[in-house]
């Protein structure tokens, strides 16, 4: 299977959301940010067949990235625009379930991007 291209959605003013939290994460949990970064690797190795533990598919085309530190679940939640590019749309760190308000912030930051991948694209390494 062919590298997937793992991109971050930006939003209209330039704020790249999961790169911030990313960074946020960086200097108070190197370790959970090591993690974290790990698994958008197996993201682009894998693509698609990313599966549980480390990915599983959410609602609406939404998927999350799996990670754990400690009791506290970190979750990036990831779309795929066609068959190569994975887009990290929104991060947070979580006891329970995924709250539907951030759910449908990552829809609508879907919604966003496949109406103008150009302008919400960006690449660039945690």
């Amino acid at each position: 299977m062919p590298r997937t291209s793992v991109v971050f959605f930006r939003e209209e003013t330039s704020h790249v959301p999961v790169l911030d939290w990313l960074e946020g994460l960086r200097l108070r949990d190197p370790s959970a940010y090591a993690k974290c970064v790990a698994r958008i690797q197996r993201l682009a190795e894998e693509g698609h067949a990313l599966r549980r533990p480390e990915a599983d598919y959410v609602r609406d085309g939404i998927h999350e990235l799996r990670a754990k530190r400690g009791r506290v679940n970190l979750r990036i939640l990831f779309f795929f625009h066609g068959r190569s590019v994975a887009v990290l749309a929104y991060a947070l760190a979580k006891e329970d379930r995924i709250p539907s308000v951030d759910l449908e912030r990552a829809v609508s930051r879907q919604a966003a991007f496949r109406a103008s991948p150009a302008r919400h694209r960006f690449e660039g390494t945690p």
